[in-house]
């Protein structure tokens, strides 16, 4: 590594109650007493995550048209106001779902925001995937095959396999699992699967990785399984599952098991779930015979929104939303996975292939500038700990989504996303401790060569003081206030151009010495200096 030119970004988050203005402070030449001192020599390089860390969801829902939460601003009542629990997760409330029309994933600045983002794996998958019947002909969507619950057709696979070539992504997916794949002993097997796999290779794509099942430890999800299925049946399905893919895809990554809703301290999935079947990670990879995956995969939501529960400890109000309790769910989750991971799938790469602010679509607050700090923490924390892919739920749907619905403009959380696509790179280094309300994460900087990036998230109520090395690029973005849904980079704000153009980044140039970061800014900083190899 070159170590005579490095670049330092800095990410750094601020407190929950302080104002975020535009105007940025300029460097001062004495360090504050409590100013973190960015060392880059003494930074050490502790792994590395894929080209594709920051990656992202395009629901099977989208794709075919169907239900999926209904937006906050058309919802009368949830679930969570009578009902108190998930419930409605299960058993489609019609409080919390709107019908939706299919996608249009050839939508111009669709895909110039996503092209912002790559290179990314883009999973389309979801609970529709378990129950959906690939219809291999060009004719329009015909009735539901016995066994199914939804149709895919040519015409709306063909769209995402463009979509993934025009934004240089690579395809993830799950397969339909229901009773219509099965055979006489009720056995998983591959008549959809290939079906879909064929037509993709006809297209000139290929599958990247799968999931044979979206969330297999809640089965009864996506409908037509038969009420029995038990872990064994589920060992039995991933290892037809494997011996097919390894024989007739074998560029196909084998990705599972995709469980969700371990691990998060006083929440059971179980009393949440009003008698869904539930079960372990654990009992699924120690089942006989034990599945064999190429990546181990899990699903972490940290949160159920306000349309499934009121409060609880599977809740999240905005006011703290900054707290070490909450960002650092997400780590717990992952102490978790990675230790059984070790245990049944030594070696193996570590994928979150599901996440976002809140399950069932999001809490109204996911749609502002305050839930890019739980954002950012999750990639930072999670490439320290190994995690390889992130993959963000989801690109375009529901209020927990990097791109609006309707309008296909970006929130907030999209600029946090840009920023991180356009900076970080994929070596990872160990940034130090911070100070209280502080977290520190260290990457390579993308695209240039000797170059590192240090991530600092500062949740505290006061500005954050930093001791810069040398002199700097400062990328600082703010908002109007927490609840805002503008971000602004250096005081102006981040939009896209009349013909819809992503904006070029401009760093602002500081001298070295000591520099004050606003409250409630996140700010990344290119630093010229020397780090040890």
């Amino acid at each position: 590594m070159n170590t005579s030119a490095i670049t330092l970004t800095v990410l750094v988050a601020c407190p929950l109650l302080a104002g975020c203005g535009g105007e940025q402070p300029p460097a001062t030449t004495a360090p504050a007493a409590d100013a973190i001192h960015l060392d880059t020599k003494a930074m050490k390089r502790i792994g590395s995550v894929s080209d594709h860390y920051q990656s992202y969801n395009v629901e099977m829902v989208e794709v075919v048209g169907g239900k999926f939460w209904k937006p906050y601003k058309l919802m009368d009542s949830t679930a969570a106001d009578t009902a108190g629990t998930m419930a409605a997760l299960t058993v489609g409330d019609d409080r919390m779902f709107r019908k939706m029309e299919p996608i249009n994933l050839a939508e111009p600045r669709l895909v110039r925001l996503a092209q912002g983002l790559a290179p990314a794996y883009v999973r389309v998958s979801g609970t529709w995937a378990n129950a959906t019947y690939f219809q291999d002909d060009d004719k329009p969507a015909g009735a539901v095959p016995k066994g199914y619950v939804n149709v895919l057709t040519r015409a709306q696979w063909k769209g995402v396999v463009d979509f993934i070539q025009a934004t240089d992504g690579a395809l993830v997916t799950s397969f339909a699992v229901s009773n219509g794949v099965r055979d006489a002993k009720g056995l998983w097997t591959p008549v959809n699967a290939a079906k879909l796999v064929a037509y993709t290779k006809s297209l000139g794509g290929s599958v990247a990785a799968a999931e044979l099942f979206n969330e297999p430890n809640i089965p009864g999800a996506g409908g037509e399984l038969r009420a029995n299925y038990d872990v064994a049946a589920f060992a039995r399905d991933e290892q037809a599952f494997h011996a097919w893919a390894k024989k007739d895809v074998p560029d196909m990554l084998v990705v599972g098991p995709g469980a969700i809703g371990e691990g998060l301290e006083g929440v059971s999935f179980e009393d949440l779930g009003q008698g869904a079947t539930f079960f372990t990670t654990e009992s699924m990879l120690s089942a006989e015979p034990r599945p064999v995956f190429d990546v181990y995969s899990y699903h972490f939501y940290g949160a159920a929104s306000a349309r499934a529960i009121k409060s609880g400890p599977f809740s999240i109000q905005p006011g703290n939303a900054l707290q070490p309790s909450w960002l650092t769910r997400t780590d717990q989750v992952a102490d978790i996975n990675t230790a059984l991971r070790d245990k049944y799938q030594p070696g193996k790469p570590i994928w979150l292939t599901e996440t976002a602010e809140a399950a069932a679509g999001g809490d109204p607050f996911a749609v502002t500038y305050l839930d890019c700090f739980r954002y950012l923490y999750q990639l930072g924390s999670l490439a320290r700990k190994g995690v390889q892919v992130v993959m963000h739920n989801t690109l375009a749907a529901s209020e927990y989504s990097l791109i609006d619905q309707d309008t296909h403009l970006p929130k907030p959380n999209y600029w946090a996303a840009y920023l991180w696509a356009q900076l970080m790179g994929t070596e990872v280094y160990d940034a130090g401790a911070g100070k209280p309300g502080t977290y520190l994460f260290a990457h390579g900087t993308k695209g240039r060569p000797g170059a590192i990036t240090l991530l600092v998230i500062n949740t505290n109520a006061t500005t954050a003081p930093v001791h810069l090395p040398t002199k700097a690029e400062r990328y600082t973005l703010t908002s109007t206030g927490l609840d805002g849904t503008t971000v602004l980079l250096n005081g102006a704000e981040l939009k896209l151009t009349a013909t819809d153009e992503l904006p070029p980044l401009q760093g602002q140039a500081v001298e070295a010495g000591a520099l004050e970061l606003p409250a409630h800014s996140i700010s990344f900083l290119t630093i010229a200096g020397g780090v040890a190899p």
